[in-house]
């Protein structure tokens, strides 16, 4: 790191517990250097001030070193990768192609979003201390975990079983091309064969990422198993430089001369006198300040223990010019053998000023105490100015539906307000036995100093453990003190094998919760829409189950219609004669001439090609369909209980119901192709080693072909790979089927919902199941969603399937000519002729 003074330094001196001052020791006077004076921004950033940065042969000996200088200056997820010029379009490779005086904007890939150099040269308003200088730090896994904080560049590294054995590696760009050259790399360093990382709790770290955004330790292993031991980090990583400290720890009685505002500030922190109050764990101290935040400062010192029970420790650190003092944030890494920490009181002296602050903090930072947090905020008492008050924030993680959506991964979250943020915090205790299970929505308190509007969070977890992806919803906190609620919305995933690989997101508040939630549930029906669109595909036959009325609506010969069919009542089958988006014509199966219709509000059956007859199919995220009037909006077929026609405007919504179950005829038949959705964008999918899992996607890896051995039962076939049958066996369910009657399954069709449960015909009761992870296995039916399958037809089984209309080609001249006419003046024969033919043509 340079030595150059810059905006974004912070250091520490131990003092001596008399609170003696450092003397002052005159630096050497030095020959003049070339030097450059350069401002670097971060890409697509336009809210980062940007960081000022004198370079000369002295501070930055090659190109590398000024990378990593900056690494720990601008925030990026994977520190500074790349240097470009304002408009990113030419990249700097060495230091002799920088010039004195200009910008240039800092990324962490070759892919740079340019941003507005006069808006980001503004100087940020007061309370827009979030953290602005990036903070790299390797012993706090929060920090590290979240995508707005520097990854550690250091890493120690145990060998397992052996934690005498030990190395501190660099994690440079060449180490880092791959999880592969790093283990080869570790191998080398530690002289022994390394296949696995591991946690120091014994966790698994699998991919690189998870190497970065790890806290800074990790066991080597062969191939054998993890081996409990002694991994002491705080042991063998004292007398190494920690990050956002100087490159030198002074002695007591010295210091260095600065030639602008230092910021010294003295900090004197007094540990409780009860039983077990004392800590093994590394404390850092936050100072945030009315320009900008400090980084953290590790406290710790050359002359032994330090936050001993009843023991007070005094400090002289270096944070910079921050402004004024609002508040400070005080908390360990929960490292050692005794982590839990009981704090008493601490007091902070600004040397500058001659300022003094007093704060009585008097409780515990422990997993095991209290509320189990390992941090704390207090704001600072300044004359004349309002003190913030602490605020416990409701913060409510939805879960997403998707099978596999859960994490067993740590998760963090960071809260930015315009008062600040709340740093880095782990989500590990709600009110819910188990956090983040699929479908999920758990609840987490977090204390901090009050942040004022929020507009911005950043969720992220760390990668580690078996299934560690995770399928965020959306995020709601409740900010107590104002009674206001703000939503985050993601909806994606937080994996490494999924989406965009990404396990850190961004993620801003929307200005109104009504309007947030409107365009949430219509998210939510257009991808309800999408996956089941192709039941209205021209030439199917349909049926329309109402759940409140437990009966099919039917189009009778004399043109009523009511909700009260059977299943195999004829007058319940209808043919889609026209499909234009989500418009059709639903015509009787049985009585030709007629189609369903909504003629001034009222249920009828009517002539096919009238406007009346065109409803729009509306799908609501349950999966049910309502119909409405594509020429009058807000129009919908809608029953009573007793399955009549009802008018909504005279009769009101009690009772009523216009929601729709849609099935479609001929799904199961012979050769057919078909996916079996387990969710909106999953599917039924065969694994190369045979397994099953119901998180696969849905495309042709997912696809089943149907034998049929008779009525209701039939067998599935991989498309993908042949002769590859789903079965249960011996407990088990797989792919690995021959073709026996273990592949035999009874197709179980669900009214309420449109799917289907395979059963085993010859385990009767026993079905195709799916557990929270995704993965397939025998289950005994329940109506918990594990055994539902939603059919999608590839390809139906024959050319017209079972049902289908075969309308004439006169019908659809006749609708053609019905509809002519109802939309082209008489005058205007000539020109009805030519747009009857374009219509005719865009149809085709």
């Amino acid at each position: 790191m340079s030595e150059t003074p810059s905006s974004s330094f912070s250091m520490i001196h131990p003092a001596s517990s008399e609170g003696q001052a450092p003397s002052l020791r005159h630096l050497s006077v030095t020959h003049p250097v070339v030097a450059k004076r350069i401002s670097f921004y971060k890409s697509g950033d336009p809210q980062f001030g940007g960081v000022r940065v004198v370079v000369n042969p002295r501070s930055c000996k090659t190109f590398d070193a000024l990378l990593d200088s900056l690494s720990g200056k601008v925030p990026l997820p994977f520190g500074v990768r790349n240097i470009s010029t304002p408009g990113g379009r030419h990249s700097i490779t060495c230091l002799e192609q920088l010039e004195d005086g200009q910008s240039y904007l800092c990324s962490h890939s070759r892919r740079v979003q340019p941003v507005d150099l006069g808006k980001a040269r503004r100087r940020p308003r007061p309370w827009h201390s979030s953290l602005a200088t990036g903070t790299r730090v390797h012993h706090l896994p929060a920090a590290a975990a979240l995508g707005m904080l520097r990854a550690p560049r250091r890493l120690l590294v145990f060998r397992n079983g052996d934690p005498g054995a030990r190395r501190v590696v660099l994690l440079s760009r060449r180490v880092t091309q791959s999880f592969e050259a790093l283990l080869q790399h570790l191998a080398e360093v530690m002289r022994c064969r390394v296949t696995k990382l591991f946690s120091t709790e014994g966790r698994k770290v699998s991919s690189l990422e998870a190497v970065i955004v790890s806290p800074g330790v990790v066991v080597a292993a062969g191939r054998e198993r993890f081996k409990p031991g002694n991994y002491d980090i705080q042991k063998y990583l004292l007398p190494a430089r920690l990050p956002w400290i100087s490159h030198r720890v002074y002695p007591k009685g010295n210091t260095r001369s600065e030639g602008r505002k230092s910021g010294n500030w003295k900090v004197s922190i007094t540990t409780s006198d009860l039983p077990n109050a004392g800590t093994s764990s590394q404390v850092y101290i936050i100072l945030y300040g009315q320009w900008r935040s400090s980084a953290p400062i590790y406290l710790y010192g050359t002359d032994g223990a330090r936050f001993q029970d009843g023991h007070e420790d005094i400090f002289t650190i270096m944070v910079g010019d921050i402004g004024t003092l609002f508040k400070i944030r005080i908390g360990h890494t929960n490292s050692g053998i005794s982590p839990s920490w009981h704090c008493k009181q601490i007091q902070l002296w600004d040397m500058d000023s001659g300022k003094k602050f007093y704060i009585p903090v008097q409780r515990w930072l422990a997993r095991d105490q209290e509320d189990g947090e390992i941090c704390r905020e207090f704001p600072v008492l300044n004359r004349g100015q309002p003190t913030l008050p602490v605020t416990v924030y409701e913060v409510h993680v939805a879960t997403g539906e998707l099978w596999n959506s859960g994490t067993v991964a740590n998760v963090y979250i960071s809260i930015y307000g315009k008062k600040g943020d709340t740093g880095s915090r782990q989500l590990f205790r709600s009110k819910s036995s188990i956090n983040f299970l699929r479908g999920q929505t758990d609840t987490f308190s977090l204390e901090a100093v009050h942040l004022g509007d929020l507009y911005k969070i950043v969720m992220g977890h760390d990668g580690l453990g078996p299934g560690n992806g995770w399928f965020l919803d959306d995020v709601v906190i409740r900010d107590p003190t104002t009674n206001h609620e703000y939503a985050f919305f993601c909806h994606r995933w937080l994996d490494q094998g999924e989406d965009d690989g990404k396990i850190v997101r961004e993620l801003y508040a929307r200005d109104n919760n009504i309007v947030s939630a409107r365009q949430k549930l219509e998210r939510n029906r257009k991808e309800t829409w999408a996956a089941e669109s192709w039941k209205f595909m021209k030439g199917n036959t349909l049926q329309f189950y109402n759940k409140l009325t437990r009966g099919f609506v039917r189009l009778h010969p004399d043109g009523t219609v009511d909700a009260v069919g059977e299943k195999t009542d004829k007058y319940g089958l209808f043919d889609i004669i026209y499909n234009k988006g989500n418009i059709c014509i639903f015509q009787s199966h049985e009585i030709r001439h007629l189609s369903l219709a909504l003629n001034n509000g009222f249920v009828t059956g009517m002539a096919s090609g009238g406007a009346a007859t065109e409803l729009r199919v509306r799908y609501q995220p349950n999966r049910c369909a309502l119909l409405e009037s594509a020429q009058v909006p807000g129009h919908t077929v809608i029953f009573d209980s007793h399955g009549k026609i009802a008018d909504e405007s005279s009769t009101g919504y009690a009772g009523l119901s216009k929601e729709f179950v849609v099935l479609v005829k001929g799904v199961f038949l012979n050769s057919a192709v078909v996916l079996l959705a387990t969710s909106l964008c999953q599917a039924l999918c065969l694994q190369p080693d045979g397994s099953c899992t119901g998180v696969g996607n849905q495309s042709e890896k997912s696809y089943w072909k149907v034998h049929k051995i008779s009525a209701g039962v039939c067998m599935f076939e991989s498309v993908k790979n042949a002769r590859m049958y789903l079965r249960i066996k011996d407990g088990q369910c797989d792919g690995t089927g021959t073709g026996d009657s273990d592949c035999h399954f009874k197709i179980k069709k669900n009214l309420e919902n449109a799917s289907v449960s395979l059963e085993s015909t010859k385990s009767p009761g026993l079905f195709v199941g799916l557990q929270s992870d995704g993965q397939v296995k025998p289950v005994v039916y329940t109506k918990h969603g594990n055994v539902f399958f939603y059919p999608q037809v590839i390809k139906f089984g024959r050319e017209n399937p079972m049902g289908m209309s075969a309308t004439p080609r006169k019908e659809e001249e006749k609708i053609q000519e019905s509809r002519h006419q109802r939309e082209t003046p008489p005058e205007s024969g000539a020109r009805g002729s030519s747009l009857s033919s374009a219509a005719d043509s865009n149809r085709k």
